[in-house]
């Protein structure tokens, strides 16, 4: 098992969770708060989600008004069908599903659950579906999956990693099963009655592909086909450094340090314009221009940690030839700016954060707030470059096929097939730490 609990005594939270199985409704542990009181629905609201035109995109075209009458009535056709037993939250498999009030992000979410045989259920993270609930001996289902257990992200593509589980878990009929679920990002690791079943695999975004999935939404219990009863529901928020942990140490083998902490060793450009501050890279205030690795990369990938302060603009140079504008001269540079400046209201698309400088626009709202890190790893295999920040994939293009640029500016460096990698500061203190780079073309 890779990362687990990220706090002092997890190994003691978990084994407490594991043992609440004994009693409903049991106090939450330490750092988590109680999702459902065992008395009542309060804290969650009805939606039917499955119906047509009721997605959380189709929700926000609709007028405060509109939405409220809606969730109203979804809100009562569902006290229609959960009700609470004994400190248990039932539903009978019918109606709709049970949101929690509150939006989430990052978070560790445990629950319990006892359901019954041919019952079809889940566990929508960021009002997505689905960790998927079912009967495993149902033989009439085998054909899509549900010989293989619970836990798998059903809806994701055929063949995508987590579709399904990596090992059966389910206990037998009449035993209560516990779900560990981390999310950060896009990002879903699941535990099944202890045992992994989803290593950090993308949770695909149901109502739109091509998007991530929201920041932060409301996390429901689906239930059709048959009685399923839950209790003990947790949850945990993530703090910004503990999600920065989860993504850094997954994954991470071939990925070497290129930055020591320390010094600016085996770096090269205008270093007398960066400072190491507190374990970082730091531009200096009004100085600027791109450092780089004095090693150069064809195919990498590439992690960094950086933290914006107020308005703080910078980049990171790929592929760059170690000299000239890294956006026009490299392949590309890779933005780095506070999108919630005053005075970036209106930039063309392609210079907010995490964009493909004036080529390939990012999918704003995925950077932390001003003064926390954020985590991003750029993957560059060819002339496909990906870029995933805090989790969440906000450009993934092939720029060679990209025709038109901001300002019909050219960028006759975005062919290059080999470079440095780096920093191009424009007189902001942005830091960067945690700099780390996987070769990926074998040399």
């Amino acid at each position: 098992m890779r990362s687990v609990f990220l706090h002092r005594g997890a190994l003691v939270v978990a084994c407490a969770l594991v043992a609440s199985s004994a009693s409903p409704a049991a106090e939450p542990p330490q750092g988590y708060t109680a999702a459902f009181n065992g008395v009542d629905l309060s804290g969650w609201h009805g939606w039917a989600i499955h119906e047509k035109a009721a997605g959380p995109y189709d929700l926000d075209k609709l007028s405060a008004e509109d939405r409220e009458k809606k969730v109203a009535a979804w809100s009562a056709d569902a006290k229609k069908h959960w009700s609470v037993q004994n400190g248990e939250l039932v539903n009978d498999g019918h109606g709709a599903y049970l949101a929690t009030d509150k939006a989430y992000g990052d978070v560790e979410f445990f629950i319990e659950y006892k359901t019954v045989p041919l019952a079809d259920s889940g566990i929508y993270m960021r009002a997505t579906p689905q960790v998927q609930i079912w009967d495993s001996t149902e033989k009439a289902k085998f054909n899509i999956g549900a010989d293989k257990g619970s836990g798998g992200l059903w809806n994701n593509s055929a063949g995508a990693p987590g579709k399904d589980p990596l090992v059966l878990a389910d206990k037998p009929f009449g035993e209560w099963n516990s779900f560990r679920i981390i999310q950060t990002g896009e990002r879903t690791t699941v535990w099944l009655n202890g045992k992994l079943v989803v290593d950090h695999a993308r949770l695909e975004n149901f109502w739109d592909k091509k998007r991530p999935l929201l920041k932060k939404a409301p996390i429901l219990l689906q239930t059709h086909g048959g009685e399923i009863r839950w209790r003990n529901i947790f949850i945990r928020e993530l703090t910004a450094n503990e999600a920065n942990g989860i993504l850094r140490r997954h994954d991470n083998k071939g990925f070497e340090r290129v930055f020591d902490g320390k010094t600016l060793d085996g770096w090269a450009g205008p270093i007398d314009q960066y400072e190491v501050k507190d374990g970082a890279i730091v531009c200096k205030p009004h100085k600027g221009g791109t450092i780089f690795t004095k090693e150069e990369y064809s195919d990498f990938a590439a992690r960094v940690e950086f933290k914006l302060p107020p308005g703080g603009n910078n980049g990171l140079a790929i592929r760059y030839p170690g000299e000239g504008d890294t956006a026009y001269k490299g392949m590309c540079e890779v933005q780095v700016l506070d999108d919630t400046a005053k005075q970036y209201e209106k930039l063309d698309p392609r210079q907010y954060n995490g964009s493909v400088y004036g080529i390939v626009a990012a999918h704003r709202g995925f950077l932390r707030p001003v003064g926390d890190w954020n985590f991003e790893e750029v993957t560059v295999k060819g002339s496909h470059i990906k870029v995933e920040l805090n989790g969440n994939v906000i450009v993934d293009a092939d720029v060679s096929k990209i025709t038109e640029y901001m300002g019909k500016s050219p960028h006759p460096g975005k062919d290059r097939t080999s470079g440095h990698f780096g920093f191009a500061g424009h007189s902001d203190p942005v830091a960067f730490r945690n700099v780390m780079i996987r070769k990926l073309d074998g040399k």
